[in-house]
């Protein structure tokens, strides 16, 4: 594990497998550990992978001033990560809510990033709309499943913004391409791990400011990886072209039959695109 202290004194934790180059990974939730991450279907073959625990989550401190759970506060815990490993760039990685994180980041820091992987990502920062027949015309996509009809009424439930507690558990099947224990498992750990508290914080007013987001990623020279998985309801594909479109130079990958954990839903195909882009796309020099 590796420990650091970021620029308000919190005390910061990552966790670090793997060999080859490396990735810092932002995890999702928002404000949960990278835990859940694991070794990113075995991404760990040709990176060290560098999980970083948010504020409050995991192996790090809960900061004095729980405010700087904000997600654009957030952005310098991620600089003081990258003066710590004592890199000029880094590769950034971020998993959906963590996306959020990641493209703030690029946006104040764009002589700093490498390479930016964004997998099924959140579109908060940037503004952006996923509608709610966005949502459910992606979720037909899964009409033959034996699940479906439950979760499908929870989901228009949700859309319509008629949601109960039942309603929230009723769509979790929509979250991966094979639901049974192994999902179900994984969907409770990671409720676990999450700091609710921090997660209300990271998306408070001012966190955002998107038109200068987008203004920034429009000159953004890095390459950048958008991975969408075809079945996730969190990240549609449609909404994900868009989101593409704001960069220069962006390679959009949709994996089929994936949901919003695509490295649990295909490791192999997950693994051979990650590869393929950090190998094939140079970085500015």
């Amino acid at each position: 594990m590796i420990t650091f202290t970021a620029h308000d004194g919190t005390r910061l934790a990552c966790h670090e497998s793997g060999d080859g180059p490396p990735l810092v990974c932002l995890p999702g939730g928002p404000m949960q550990s990278a835990a859940y991450l694991g070794d990113l279907g075995g991404l760990t073959a040709h990176h060290r992978l560098i999980g970083l625990d948010p504020r409050g989550t995991g192996e790090s401190a809960i900061p004095r001033d729980t405010s700087s759970y904000r997600c654009d506060r957030l952005v310098d815990d991620i600089e003081a990560l990258r003066e710590h490993l004592g890199l000029g760039r880094i590769d950034l990685l971020a998993h959906s809510g963590g996306a959020n994180l990641a493209v703030l980041y690029a946006a104040r820091h764009p002589d700093r990033v490498g390479r930016l992987l964004l997998i099924t990502p959140s579109v908060y920062a940037l503004g952006l709309e996923i509608t709610a027949e966005d949502r459910l015309g992606t979720a037909r996509l899964r009409r033959g499943e034996p699940w479906f009809a439950p979760a499908y009424a929870a989901l228009e439930a949700v859309t319509a913004g008629r949601a109960t507690a039942d309603s929230w558990s009723a769509v979790a099947p929509f979250w991966h391409a094979r639901w049974d224990e192994a999902a179900r498992a994984f969907d409770e750990a990671g409720e676990r791990a999450k700091n609710h508290e921090a997660a209300a914080v990271y998306t408070a007013e001012g966190a955002f400011a998107p038109a200068a987001t987008r203004e920034a990623l429009a000159t953004f020279a890095s390459p950048v990886l958008l991975l969408a998985g075809e079945w996730d309801l969190a990240a549609p594909p449609p909404v994900m072209r868009e989101f593409a479109e704001l960069f220069p130079e962006t390679d959009l990958i949709v994996q089929p039959g994936a949901g919003h954990f695509p490295w649990r839903d295909d490791a192999a195909r997950f693994v051979a695109t990650v590869k393929a882009f950090t190998d094939g796309a140079a970085g500015p020099a």
